[in-house]
């Protein structure tokens, strides 16, 4: 039993007995315990930890994670076959961009800058057969022949055409369409000079030989652009030829390191399985190998042509042109000698000299020398007997000349005349430089063709092989990830 305070007593089960409730007292409020202190952060630096830790980049993340994926063979496989694929795509690329710029430089070889070469040097003979024609006709003065006439009206008539299909394919702005733009605007001019010539010639006013020779001052300033065209497109044609030739090194060397690449991966495989083939790798390994054995052989194949068609046909071109144009100037000096009856004269070594005569004599020397050089360079008997030809109609040339001069030295000027631009029954010099040039024409054309023969064939090794070689290439990388997914699958 519980008792009370007051001395009661407590019923059983009842709690411990408690304290009666203090009435409030009176008086000021009492004052509430102080707050605890709140605990500060400790501040950043080098004693102290940083609240928020650097960000990592993507690569590093990407590195990270990279490096955890080699840790296992699945993942080093997926590493090994995207390996293999860019390298494969990388020799596709390579080879595609590289043959695709040779292929295109072959063809402006054979399509573009020879034809253009051609055509310089034929604005050139047109020029100056022309030339030659006009000053042969004035010699024969009112007897001009229907033939001569002709003869000029077609030398500038085909001047005029191949200028029009210079410009046409020439770059703007470029030196060599400068140099057409003159041509093109000195031609009319030299055919008014003519034209005035001819009138007083006609007329037998001295005027007329004045004329004439002002228009042939006028053509050499011609001839002279014609030569430096015929130059510059015979530059276009070598820098075409020095970028379709080379061999395409950076393509061979993706080649090589792709199959390499491809080899170790088999041998690897092999030696963690045990199994000799994997037919993924095996056709990847195949494609790569029939694209760089395609690449060595066709790019072999275009250069030995396209260095065939140069060496038996570019430089055999180059210096029968050049003896034509040599064989030109020379003829047109024979008949201005004649014209200006010595009142062009010019001093060489010490001694005064006939100006045209002495530049005929320097000309003749230079074509004996280009014929000498042509037939050394020709190859068959075909390129060889004309030029052969033309060397024997020089020397009868030069013989005749000879015979021209002492006829023209001793006061018999008609006599002279009659052995320069008389009838064939006089025998003429005239007649020995239209078999020289024929006998040129005819090596031209036999040159002209084995250039177009050996260059076809070049550009033929190159066809298909930048495509060709894409798609092998995307084949051969595709072969490689399905190889490679074929042994991810056994991990499966």
């Amino acid at each position: 039993m519980t008792y009370t305070p007051n001395g009661g007593s407590a019923p059983p089960g009842a709690g411990p007995p408690t304290m009666p409730a203090m009435p409030p007292q009176p008086g000021p409020p009492a004052a509430a315990p102080p707050a605890a202190p709140v605990a500060q952060p400790a501040p950043a630096g080098p004693g102290g930890p940083d609240p928020t830790p650097p960000r990592r980049t993507a690569w590093a993340e990407g590195v990270d994670q990279l490096r955890a994926a080699a840790t296992t063979e699945p993942g080093r496989l997926r590493i090994i076959g995207a390996a293999l694929a860019l390298l494969l795509v990388a020799f596709g690329s390579m080879t595609a961009w590289q043959m695709t710029e040779r292929s295109d430089a072959a063809d402006n070889v054979l399509s573009s800058s020879q034809p253009l070469s051609a055509d310089a040097a034929l604005i050139y003979r047109s020029l100056a057969t022309a030339n030659t024609a006009a000053s042969s006709g004035f010699l024969a003065g009112g007897q001009e022949t229907a033939e001569s006439r002709q003869e000029y009206e077609r030398g500038i008539n085909t001047a005029a055409d191949r200028l029009i299909n210079a410009a046409a394919n020439s770059e703007p702005g470029s030196e060599s369409a400068e140099t057409i733009t003159r041509l093109n605007k000195r031609l009319p001019e030299y055919k008014g000079l003519i034209e005035r010539a001819r009138s007083n010639n006609r007329q037998g006013y001295p005027l007329g030989g004045a004329y004439l020779r002002y228009a042939n001052a006028k053509m050499q300033v011609m001839l002279k652009d014609a030569e430096d065209l015929y130059k510059m497109e015979n530059q276009r044609l070598r820098s075409d030829y020095n970028a379709a030739t080379p061999y395409p090194w950076i393509a061979i060397g993706a080649g090589v390191l792709a199959i390499g690449g491809l080899v170790w991966a088999q041998r690897r495989n092999y030696q963690r399985t045990n199994r000799v083939l994997n037919h993924g790798l095996v056709a990847a390994t195949a494609a790569s190998t029939v694209v760089l054995l395609w690449l060595v052989v066709g790019h072999s194949l275009a250069r030995a042509g396209l260095n065939d068609s140069y060496d038996h046909g570019v430089r055999s071109l180059n210096v029968l042109n050049d003896a034509r144009i040599a064989s030109l100037k020379a003829r047109g000096n024979e008949t201005l000698t004649l014209v200006s009856r010595g009142a062009e004269t010019k001093k060489v070594d010490g001694e005064v000299v006939d100006a045209y005569d002495n530049d005929y004599k320097i000309q003749m020397k230079d074509l004996s020398a280009k014929l000498a050089a042509a037939e050394d360079l020709a190859d068959d008997s075909a390129g060889e007997s004309p030029v052969k030809g033309a060397t024997e109609n020089m020397q009868v040339w030069q013989d005749r000349h000879k015979e021209a001069r002492t006829a023209d030295d001793s006061g018999d000027y008609q006599g002279a005349l009659d052995r320069v631009i008389g009838s064939d029954d006089k025998k003429p010099t005239g007649q020995c430089f239209d078999n020289v040039d024929t006998d040129l024409e005819k090596a031209l054309e036999h040159e002209q063709g084995e250039f177009e023969v050996a260059a076809e064939d070049g550009k033929g090794a190159m066809t298909g092989l930048p495509v060709g070689a894409a798609v092998l290439a995307v084949l051969g990388a595709s072969g490689a990830v399905l190889g490679i997914g074929r042994r991810l699958s056994e991990y499966r």
